[in-house]
């Protein structure tokens, strides 16, 4: 019979730098889904990548003194490195600076700008370099990204429109008729209540005011922007192409996607964009669309300026490749944010990795080899506690398909962990030790055993797709071939009077003072090295004279109240003391400071720049701060006196 097909995906990642642990989240879990649906018998096709052109890849190129290409050629081949690193086995991996993916992106191009659904204007408003994203002035309220929270910039340039309005009542149709095509249920909501809803705009397409992107084949003054190309991987990967005659095997067999999995924040680009594009082109769209959640360190984004970012390979060389593995897809949510902290990490380790799992082989292996020889053991004397013990089994296994099967990893690999507890608490039920003692009990003795030594069985089985390493060191150990799914349809199939082998290192305790030690060590050379060097002046600071900064009114105020914008996540409106007057000042620094950070503080305002309205609130000012990655409010000395002048 044949197989039933899977095709799975990541979102492509942006060849801009080294990416964090929580960037390699996605493609460990995308991974462990890809091996359960193996394991289950389908036939997977695995695509995962990078997106190497845009804006801010041209411009760190232009930083580093070497082309676009050789800047991109360099930090794919690191992405790919940790995507190896930490097991991802996947069946593709397209950069989509790949000559025949920048070919069907020229050509799927062209083909909607023949059909009418692209056409040239002019765009005006903010956009965001590093998110390149284009926003309104009330998405971007205060100028600052909805998404990442830098600064944007007015941009005015000729550029190419798609009509995404054209087809909002197709995709919202779609929507209707395919509930889970979005999911987790709330990013649904959110994607309709907030973006479709309200009505679409219209999307550019195109860049003219640089050169780094997958140049439009009918004007040579544009280069296709990075959605269009970057999301067109998920077909291209397959060898679709808009001037083929007919598509080839590969994209006929495995297209429509059944699942993409990508990160919250681009939810909108692969809900909307996305099938509408697919819709132009008059191609299926994908079965599902997962938008999981972030891993965050503590209860924070990951950023360099906040110092908190832990990269992949740092954990991997402390705590190996499945205590990476296993972390993040235990600790992360179905819908809601996950958290690491070096402590989290260690302690998990120790009490899931050490204690509970390696301690459970330990003792087996350990009885089997004193009691039996490593021979293992007939399990025909049957009591009341071997009945629980296999029902635990069947529970755990039918939850663990169930949530498998809704990408529930974090829920699912509990299920395993709460066997394998089970399994520790019917080693002190019965107390193999003491049945030792009495020659009459050794047939007990060896049921005992077997049904330890068959549970590890099972749940190595199940760990497969999350631990793969430790599977496979359970399965040599357990000198089995019974390691597929269909092999724990039932309990008893590990084979009575095989020689398994007397012990397996799996995972050691930590000692978690020496541990962070270390570790803290490491990140304060890490962090030593990357100041040493000299700061670069930045590129492009327009001089003015000292007339036109006199001109600027910079005046020392205290913040006597201040409070969130409603519908504003990114504001706070603040009310300040000049000395001589007071007046509401807002600022988009809600992601930085509370409320509370600010109040009774003395700050600097700009205090004749022209009223404006942000997200409807009047704002007399600005207030002074530092940083892009994370905003740094001036805060001045107590002693500093209302009102005056800074000079």
């Amino acid at each position: 019979m044949e197989k039933q097909k899977f095709y799975i995906t990541t979102a492509i990642a942006y060849a801009s730098g080294k990416p964090h642990i929580g960037n390699t989240y996605e493609i460990i879990l995308t991974d462990a889904i890809a091996r359960y649906k193996k394991m289950r018998g389908y036939d997977v096709f695995f695509l995962t990548g990078t997106d190497e052109h845009g804006q801010k890849i041209e411009n760190l190129a232009k930083d580093a003194g070497i082309t676009p290409k050789e800047y991109v050629d360099n930090v794919a081949g690191k992405i790919k490195e940790i995507w190896d690193m930490v097991g991802a086995d996947y069946d593709k991996f397209i950069r989509t600076t790949d000559d025949y993916h920048e070919e069907a992106v020229s050509a799927i191009f062209k083909k909607l700008y023949e059909k009418g659904d692209i056409y040239k204007s002019e765009y005006e408003g903010l956009y965001c370099v590093p998110c390149e994203s284009f926003f309104t002035e009330t998405q971007a309220a205060g100028g600052i990204c909805p998404d990442c929270g830098r600064p944007v910039q007015k941009t005015t340039e000729e550029a190419y429109f798609f009509k995404m309005s054209k087809y909002t009542d197709k995709l919202m149709k779609y929507i209707e008729d395919n509930p889970d095509f979005i999911s987790p249920e709330p990013r649904k909501k959110e994607m309709v209540n907030n973006f479709i809803k309200p009505g679409l705009q219209d999307l550019c397409v195109s860049r003219s005011s640089f050169k780094w992107g997958v140049p439009v084949s009918f004007d040579d003054k544009h280069v296709i922007y990075v959605w269009i190309d970057a999301l067109s991987n998920y077909i291209t990967a397959l060898g679709y192409n808009p001037n083929n005659e007919s598509q080839p095997e590969l994209y006929n067999k495995y297209w429509p996607a059944d699942v993409h999995i990508i990160g919250k924040d681009i939810l909108r680009f692969h809900t909307i964009y996305w099938p509408i594009m697919l819709m132009a082109l008059g191609e299926p769209l994908p079965k599902r669309v997962f938008g999981h959640p972030w891993l965050l360190f503590g209860a924070d984004k990951m950023s360099k300026s906040k110092g908190n970012i832990i990269y992949a390979d740092e954990l991997v060389r402390h705590f190996g490749v499945d205590g990476v593995r296993y972390y993040v897809l235990s600790e992360m949510p179905f819908a809601a944010d996950g958290s690491i902290t070096y402590e989290s990490v260690i302690e998990r380790y120790n009490s899931s990795l050490a204690n509970n799992l390696g301690n459970l082989v330990n003792r087996t292996l350990s009885m089997t080899a004193k009691y039996f020889d490593s021979v293992v053991p007939s399990g025909d004397v049957r009591e009341a506690l071997d009945d629980e013990l296999c029902a635990a089994f069947e529970s755990a296994k039918k939850n663990y398909c169930e949530l498998m099967d809704d990408f529930k990893i974090a829920d699912a690999s509990e299920e395993v962990f709460n066997l394998l507890r089970r399994a520790n608490k019917y080693i002190d039920e019965t107390t193999p030790w003491i049945l030792a003692k009495d020659e009459a009990l050794k047939p007990r003795l060896g049921t005992v055993l077997y049904n330890l030594l068959e549970v590890i069985r099972a749940a190595a089985v199940m760990l497969y797709p999350i631990m793969p390493q430790t599977a496979k060191t359970i399965f040599e150990v357990l000198a089995t071939n019974k390691c597929s799914f269909e092999s724990i349809e039932a309990f008893g199939q590990l084979a009575v009077g095989s020689t398994i082998g007397a012990s397996a290192h799996l995972f050691d305790r930590i000692d978690e003072a020496k541990k962070l030690e270390e570790i803290n060590a490491e990140i304060e050379a890490r962090n030593a090295a990357a100041n040493a060097g000299n700061i670069e002046k930045p590129e492009g600071v327009a001089q003015i004279g000292i007339d036109d900064f006199m001109k600027v009114e910079l005046r020392v105020a205290k913040v006597i109240a201040c409070e969130g914008v409603p519908k504003a996540k990114k504001l706070l409106k603040l009310q300040l003391d000049l000395g001589y007057e007071k007046r509401q000042v807002v600022s988009g620094i809600a992601k930085f400071y509370a409320p509370e950070d600010l109040i009774g503080k003395k700050i600097i305002v700009v205090a004749n720049l022209a009223p404006a309205k942000l997200c409807g609130v009047e704002s007399e000012g600005m207030i002074l701060a530092s940083g892009e990655e994370e905003i740094k409010v001036v805060f001045l000395d107590e002693s500093a006196k209302l009102g005056d002048r800074i000079r």
